[in-house]
């Protein structure tokens, strides 16, 4: 058989990006523009999550930013994004399980935890294999993964704590009914950029001169993960305050990053580096269903979004990243209603271009965003394309 020649593939790759970027270009002209992937927003020099710094002393911690914003530091640690990824003994749901089983064909799991400690085994009747684990990524609400260290190299478990269970099952994508031996079917290596981009998305301060530096990891996206590192600023502000002055507005604007003044685009797209932007998933699709977990793609779908965004529709608008995530869709309503008018009397205005809905005005997302079963997740995720959904409309990929 004839060899390619080295390259090749990477050409077909690229050709067929091409391609599928010409047709979406074609299609959606107005999209250009404005959206990017994450990948290139990461080739700029300015701040943005996931983003490589040369030094970890340039991170200060989240402490150190509670000494002058208190009240919203303290309520961004209860946040899911705050307690995306612990330490394994810092765990929030191995403590309350003191041992966690699953069994498939002749293998059998099991995490035991004990004075803060949690042990990963697997055993296969005849031989066995453990590890301590060292993280813990997920909050718990739907579920909660786990990777160990061995010989200096990160291991993901082949198995994951899921809260509608509130047992073990296979981590999702990891699923392996007849491993080749014991060493598989305990646990997948992570390195790379995949390992690199896992910490990115759940730690703070972890990608140092674009490597995962493992000394000195922050869990959990904290303060810096989106505002990017606090050491000028805090370094600033402390001389400006032996002034008796207070640094603001452009004075602060090469010190720290405010994701509130940035475009609805490109907050979007500010999420979606982690969450998964409109390029990020055309470029390399979630297929199918399981795209409902990108909710910036999902939102950008949307035809209120329009070609440059809305800020009333922009993720924060309806999810403070300071404040614990509100779960009651009804609570949502209100954010419906600052763009569509409550009632079929009245009619839309340049403030309120929406029209009433012809069916309620209350729960709007129960319908307009409904929710989808991953079975590998156990969970119903919300739809964040806003659409009106009509009875056995096949998923809108």
């Amino acid at each position: 058989m004839m060899r390619r020649r080295p390259g090749r593939k990477r050409l077909l790759f690229y050709c067929a990006a091409f391609s599928v970027l010409y047709s979406i270009c074609t299609h959606f002209p107005g999209l250009l523009w404005a959206q990017m992937a994450t990948e290139d927003r990461l080739l700029y020099h300015g701040w943005w999550p996931r983003h490589s710094v040369p030094s970890r002393d340039e991170y200060i911690g989240p402490a150190e930013c509670a000494g002058c914003h208190l009240s919203k530091a303290a309520a961004q640690k209860t946040t899911p994004m705050a307690r995306t990824a612990v330490l394994a003994a810092d765990s929030d749901i191995l403590p309350g399980h003191s041992t966690l089983t699953f069994e498939v064909a002749r293998i059998k799991y099991e995490i035991a935890t004990a004075d803060g400690k949690s042990v990963y085994k697997v055993t296969d009747g005849r031989r066995s294999i453990s590890a301590p684990l060292t993280w813990a990524f997920g909050d718990g609400h739907i579920g909660q993964s786990f990777v160990y260290e061995h010989d200096g190299n990160y291991y993901e478990s082949r198995v994951s704590y899921f809260g509608p269970l509130g047992t073990l099952d296979f981590t999702p994508g990891r699923k392996l009914t007849e491993p080749r031996d014991l060493e598989q079917a305990m646990a997948r290596p992570v390195d790379g950029a995949e390992l690199v981009r896992c910490f990115a998305c759940h730690t703070t301060a972890s990608t140092i001169g674009d490597r995962l530096e493992r000394s000195r990891i922050i869990p959990g996206i904290t303060c810096e993960a989106c505002h990017g590192p606090g050491l000028k600023h805090a370094t600033a502000q402390k001389a400006a305050r032996l002034e008796g002055q207070v640094l603001e507005g452009e004075q602060e604007k090469n010190l720290i990053f405010d994701p509130g003044k940035l475009s609805p685009v490109d907050a979007v797209d500010f999420c979606g580096s982690c969450h998964g932007t409109w390029w990020d998933v055309k470029l390399a699709p979630p297929a199918g269903v399981s795209n409902v977990r990108a909710q910036p793609y999902r939102l950008e779908k949307s035809r209120c979004w329009g070609k440059k965004g809305d800020p009333r529709l922009a993720c924060a608008a309806c999810h403070d990243p300071h404040q614990e995530l509100v779960r009651d869709s009804a609570s949502y309503d209100k954010n419906c209603l600052s763009c569509h008018v409550a009632a079929a009397s009245v009619k839309p205005t340049v403030d309120h271009p929406g029209p009433a809905c012809k069916v309620s005005t209350k729960n709007c997302a129960s319908c307009h965003m409904p929710k989808y079963e991953l079975a590998e997740f156990h969970y119903k995720f919300a739809d964040h394309y806003i659409r009106v959904v009509r009875p056995n409309d096949p998923y809108p990929d």
